[in-house]
């Protein structure tokens, strides 16, 4: 603790330090000389391609890929045309940029993953430089040619190539160019001696950085923050100029006095810092401009490499050749044998041990020292604090500090002085305190050597705990992500299962068997872990068994059943499909093999699945006539067919050939040795020839209506010697023909037929349906005559029906039947039939 500011240096008002990150595992004979280099952001992973321009193929270059430490993760010969940039996606998928504008993906440990091109106009002229950008969209390219031409991909995941106008006067290459990212579209910014263009998608644009020192004659670098929110220039007369992107506002200017032009620029700003810098690097000489018109200056060695952060002090002295790598907090320096961590000191971290500093965290950190010392100098620490009401400040100084600092002792120093001045404070929030020493356990977790993730604390909150867990299952670091997620209690199907499915996914070296049992062993009931999802990447794999076998575990076959036939197994897909009881996906499956074998094996196919050829004949029914004629052919179903006929038939409009497929029925039905079915079918031919000479002779249209719709029509229509025929050719029950034809008649109203019918013999159904008929068609006077022909035991209600109470008490009494006694007495008003009430309850009571 005593020496926290021996590595601070002051640039203006700020100070720079710079930190130990790893001592790099990597054994790298020549450092980095002689390579591409490309690191990713957020702590990433760094690929290195040794003496790319190399091009015998006895001798090819090497491909290698590290951790942050140095540990290596993946290494191959590079066998593809020469490279010209190195980069890394926002998934921490590398970028290889070829001489031919093909672009090379890989992952994480060197497997193969696709490849695309920047277009034949490259191809053509060759890539003479290429840089990989971060934006709003997602990972993007940008590339010129050996023509001076710039072709850009603003997203490499949705490939649409842009190629940017053409610069006027352009006769050679820029003397430098970066991309910028301003309203969600990316340009290019290039300068061409002292002039300045912006590049979109429809112009050319000549700009001026405002204030820009006179003494340039040309911009011999540029450099883009992290953001893209500022740009740096560095001029022949070496001033730095420092201002906004859109160059409208100018920061600062400096004079570093040199005029050779810099190796690297980057662009070195903490979030919320009022102070922008710049690292400069040449050859021998590493220098850093801030607002002031102080620089930090340090000699470096030959050919050294810079790679930045956002924020970058002032200068360091480096001894070996390094690389920076930019950052949101800071600038990481990577070299041959060591990783640091460069950056402008947070204020909470200024405040608290900046020399003599009086802030309230400073004063409670002392008092915490003194208080482990059992000194009553912290008693007086604590009571000047507390005099100035400061003491929840000085608690969240600390706190915030600890999270700036990466030495795991300091952190615990600064959060036991904050747990110390919280024991004074009796309203302190402790959400604070408690999520810190949270995100310090995971981060203490990540930075560990054999992890080799980098992050700081601002990194980690930009990024978010689900990215962090996405990056350590795409490094399998599985154990690690199990084990935060659980700490962190993240939901399980954000989680531990995702954790799971992953590496259930990536498992795929042993046998299916064991791997199957493994990985359900594994992941047991764990919630939103879907085995559909694993069985398709070791379907992807070339294991389909494993991934028949995973299936075996999914619960949902809405799930299973897709991924089998994909897989080309039909048969097990119709069988879970018709294990689940989802009609649905029966049929899915069902047209997927109508599609894909030929007839008769699709047919075979379905005879062995009796519930998917039902439900398939049911689908014929409404669709597909034809081939449900062919189901039953094939399946010599001779009642089926004779079915199918019968139905067939309605639909025909002509007689001819409805004739034809009744004939067929009857054929069927005979074979299948249902005698009911092919008599009913003959009988229904005959009644249709019978309907169809009634139209010829007699002009009635009755072709198609059932019997007794064809009886009633002939009645209404006075045809009773057809009907007669009818009614004796198909032996209709008298009860059936005496009903249809008294309806018939009185419809008509045709009573004098009626009568006559009514007289021709004994009625079969009685003659109350006479009365009931006329009185429905509301002719009391033809109902009357046929009162008196009604048995005794209906005669009441017969003149009950007419209005006859006289003649329905008569008989009434003359019976002396209760019943029907009382059924008049119900019909008696009793103030107009006063007499005949009491008769009939004298005849009740005797």
């Amino acid at each position: 603790m005593a020496f926290v500011t021996a590595n601070w240096n002051p640039l203006g008002e700020a100070f720079y330090r710079k930190i130990e990150l790893y001592q790099m595992s990597w054994n790298l004979r020549d450092g980095l000389r002689d390579c591409l280099f490309a690191a990713a952001p957020y702590g990433g992973p760094i690929a290195l391609l040794k003496e790319p321009q190399r091009r015998s193929p006895s001798a090819r270059p090497q491909l290698e890929i590290y951790s942050s430490s140095g540990i290596s993760m993946a290494s191959f010969p590079w066998k593809s045309g020469p490279v010209k940039q190195l980069g890394w996606t926002v998934s921490d998928d590398l970028l290889c940029v070829q001489e031919d504008g093909t672009v090379l993906i890989y992952d994480l440990f060197g497997g193969f993953k696709r490849h695309f091109s920047m277009g034949n106009e490259v191809l053509q002229n060759h890539v003479m430089e290429a840089k990989v950008f971060h934006s709003p969209y997602g990972t993007g390219v940008a590339i010129v040619t050996g023509a001076f031409r710039f072709t850009l991909a603003s997203n490499i995941d949705d490939l649409k190539l842009r190629r940017l106008p053409e610069v006027p006067g352009l006769q050679g290459a820029p003397t430098c160019w970066a991309v910028l990212t301003q309203d969600r579209q990316s340009k290019v910014l290039l300068a061409s001696g002292a002039e300045l263009y912006i590049l979109d998608n429809t112009a050319c644009i000549l700009v001026t950085p405002p204030g820009l020192s006179p003494q340039a004659t040309s911009i011999v670098h540029m450099a883009v923050s992290f953001s893209y929110k500022y740009l740096a220039l560095f001029t022949d007369s070496g001033h730095v100029w420092m201002g906004s992107a859109n160059l409208k506002d100018k920061l600062s200017e400096v004079e570093t006095k040199v005029r050779t032009p810099p190796k690297q620029m980057a662009w070195c700003r903490r979030p919320k810092s009022h102070q922008p810098s710049v690292v400069i690097m040449w050859d021998r000489h590493l220098l850093v401009a801030g607002e002031c018109k102080d620089t930090i200056q340090y000699p470096a060695p030959k050919d050294c490499v810079v790679v930045t952060d956002l924020d970058l002090p002032c200068g360091y002295h480096l001894d070996d050749e390094s690389v920076l790598v930019p950052e949101l907090d800071g600038v990481r320096i990577v070299s041959g044998t060591h990783h640091e961590l460069l950056q402008e000191v947070p204020a909470a971290c200024e405040e608290i041990f900046k020399i003599a500093s009086m802030a309230p965290g400073a004063l409670l950190l002392e008092a915490h020292k003194e208080y482990e010392k059992e000194s009553q100098k912290a008693d007086e620490y604590l009571r000047e604090i507390k005099e100035q009401s400061l003491l929840g400040e000085a608690v969240r100084q600390c706190v915030e500090a600890a999270g700036y600092e990466h030495e795991p002792e300091t952190q615990k120093t600064l959060l036991r002085a904050a747990s110390f001045g919280k024991c004074f404070l009796s309203n302190f929030p402790p959400e604070q305190f408690v999520s810190m020493c949270r995100d310090l356990r995971v981060l203490n977790a990540v930075r560990d050597y054999t992890v080799g993730i980098p992050l700081t604390q601002p990194q980690y909150k930009q990024m978010t705990v689900q990215v962090l867990i996405d990056r350590l299952v795409y490094r399998k670091l599985y154990p690690l992500a199990i084990e935060i997620c659980r700490y962190l209690k993240t939901p399980e199907y954000q989680g531990v299962s995702r954790v799971l499915k992953h590496w259930a996914c990536c498992k795929k070296e042993e046998a299916d068997e064991v791997i199957a049992r493994a990985i359900s062993l594994k992941l047991g009931e764990a919630a939103g872990i879907s085995y559909s999802e694993i069985a398709a990447r070791a379907y992807e794999c070339g294991r389909t068994e494993l991934a028949i076998k995973l299936l075996e575990f999914e619960p949902r076959s809405g799930e299973q059943v897709p991924l089998l036939l994909k897989m080309k197994r039909s048969q097990l897909a119709l069988s879970k499909a018709i294990e689940s009881g989802d009609t649905d996906l029966v049929y899915t499956v069902v047209t997927y093999l109508k599609n894909e074998m030929n007839r008769g094996d699709f047919f075979m196919t379905l005879r062995n699945q009796p519930v998917a050829l039902s439900l398939y004949r049911q689908f014929c029914k409404y669709q597909e006539q034809d081939t449900l004629k062919d189901l039953f052919n094939q399946d010599d179903d001779h009642q089926e067919l004779g079915n199918f006929y019968v139905r067939a038939s309605y639909q025909e409009g002509k007689l001819e050939a409805r004739m034809a497929l009744l004939q067929s029925a009857v054929d069927e039905y005979n074979k299948a040795k249902n005698e009911f079915a092919a008599k009913a079918t003959e009988e229904e031919m005959r009644l249709l020839r019978f309907q169809r000479r009634v139209e010829e002779e007699k002009g009635e249209r009755v072709l198609g209506s059932s019997l007794q719709d064809t009886m009633h029509c002939l009645l209404t229509a006075g045809l009773h010697k057809q009907a007669e025929q009818l009614y004796k050719d198909f032996r209709v029950p008298d009860k059936r023909y005496w009903w249809l034809k008294l309806t018939a008649l009185a419809e008509k109203e045709d009573w004098d037929e009626l009568e006559k019918f009514a007289k021709s013999k004994k009625s079969p159904i009685g003659y109350l349906p006479f009365v009931e008929v006329c009185v429905k068609h509301r002719n009391k006077y033809e109902a009357k005559k046929y009162v008196s022909k009604v048995t005794p035991e209906q005669r009441v209600k017969a003149h009950l029906a007419v209005g006859e109470l006289e003649g329905a008490a008569d008989v009434a009494i003359e019976r002396r039947n209760e019943g029907e006694i009382s059924l008049v007495l119900s019909r008696c008003s009793p103030t107009t039939d006063r007499a005949l009430l009491e008769r009939l309850n004298r005849a009740r009571s005797t």
